[in-house]
């Protein structure tokens, strides 16, 4: 027992020499965290000192080169994922609009009203104009349009907005010209009968397009306005032919993507029937085809497309995208339409300036009869990224402020460059 006690009291020393060699180990290394603590502060003196700046405002830079380094590398991601996907959806596309194009075979000639009137001789313009303007003035009161008999050598000028008067007047004076006798009443009767061929053709022309594009049960109204479009061009192309043409090219699109072909078609051969009579009532073509749709009984996803096909109310189907989208192939490809000189300078003009109001641009030009759109900035002021944002922006603007076929690309061009002189 003695002996236990005493192994004891042996084990209790030895565990206090351990606990007391624990203690100067901990002093020992207290001291020494003290001691790093110090060398660290003093260094960090030394490096502010050194950087002259501080800590928070090396980090602050430090911050800013990352989101410098990040916004690059997203730059550089967005137009890899923009790049896969605009190739993806180019291949998809030209698959669907080269299939639709191909199995349509419509004539490429542009068709215009003509107001020009031969004349056999200028003795002729005597006998039109009558006494004291007589005839004349009997021709202008029955058509409604303004004969205009000036220097051209053996041609007279027929002026008219509304396309189908002036159709009308065409016909009469080709009929009085033929006949040779010009006096008020035979004037009256000839142009009676022009007004009944004229209607004749309007009737016809509608219940043909109606029959080339498979939209049967249409309005006898409708039938109407859509004939007159044969009497209506825009920038030298025939409205009627346009329809026909866009409803084509939307039923091949809408059976590819497997939409509603019907809708599709009908709602190309439709959508600009508000150009029959834009010239006589105040609104937008769209919307006034889509009032006369709905008024006739078309059905409402057709009046959709009329009304959306210029982005004047929202869209609500898929065939809407599509008669839009025919609108712009039947009206960009080549040949399809022209415009006059005055008409293209003022439209480059205007997409110049849209793309130089923006901050940063340096230059802009408008190139390929302002089919594109190319943008000098000043790289210091527009970044990567900031250049794919100004493309998006300009772009935007373009759509929202300007009227123009087809699509126009815009290019945002970021240069720089880096300059040294040997001496």
């Amino acid at each position: 027992m003695q002996r236990r006690r005493e192994d004891l009291d042996k084990r209790l020393e030895r565990l206090e020499q351990r606990e007391q060699q624990l203690n100067k180990r901990q002093s020992r290394l207290d001291k020494q965290q003290n001691d790093l603590a110090k060398l660290e502060s003093e260094r960090m003196d030394e490096l502010e000192r050194i950087a002259q700046m501080t800590q928070d405002e090396a980090k602050g830079e430090l911050l800013e080169a990352v989101e410098k380094d990040t916004r690059s590398d997203m730059a550089r991601i967005i137009r890899q994922v923009e790049a896969e996907a605009r190739e993806e959806a180019d291949t998809r596309a030209r698959d669907v609009i080269s299939l639709a194009v191909q199995r349509l075979a419509s004539e490429h000639v542009s068709e215009i009203s003509v107001s020009v009137v031969s004349l056999p001789s200028d003795e002729m313009k005597g006998r039109i104009i009558g006494r004291a303007g007589r005839n004349i003035r009997s021709l202008e009161q029955a058509t409604g349009v303004d004969i205009v008999v000036d220097d051209t050598p053996e041609a007279v000028t027929i002026s008219s907005f509304d396309p189908v008067r002036r159709e009308v007047a065409k016909r009469a004076l080709e009929k009085l010209v033929k006949d040779g006798r010009i006096h008020p009443a035979r004037i009256e009767k000839l142009v009676e009968d022009a007004r009944k061929e004229v209607e004749h053709v309007i009737r016809e022309e509608g219940e043909r397009a109606a029959f080339e594009t498979g939209s049967p049960g249409l309005h006898p109204e409708i039938i109407k306005l859509l004939g007159r479009l044969k009497f209506r061009t825009s920038y030298g192309q025939n409205m009627h032919a346009h329809a026909i043409e866009t409803s084509h090219i939307a039923g091949m699109i809408a059976a590819e993507l497997g939409a509603d072909v019907a809708t599709a078609k009908l709602g190309g051969l439709l959508h600009d029937l508000g150009k029959a009579i834009d010239h006589e009532v105040e609104g937008t073509h769209a919307l006034l085809g889509a009032d006369l749709a709905k008024r006739y009984g078309v059905p409402a996803k057709v009046v959709n497309c009329i009304a959306s096909h210029h982005h004047e109310v929202e869209q609500e189907c898929v065939e809407a995208y599509i008669v839009e989208a025919a609108d712009a192939i039947s009206g960009a490809r080549p040949g399809a339409r022209r415009e006059s000189a005055e008409t293209y300078i003022k439209r480059v003009r205007t997409l110049e300036e849209i793309a130089s109001s923006f901050e940063g641009v340096e230059q802009s030009y408008a190139l390929q009869a302002g089919r594109e759109v190319r943008i000098i900035v000043r790289p210091e002021a527009v970044d990567d990224f900031s250049a794919l944002k100004l493309a998006r922006d300009i772009a935007r603007k373009v759509e929202e402020t300007m009227q123009y076929p087809g699509q126009i690309k815009v290019q945002v061009i970021r240069e720089t460059r880096a300059v040294d002189y040997a001496k």
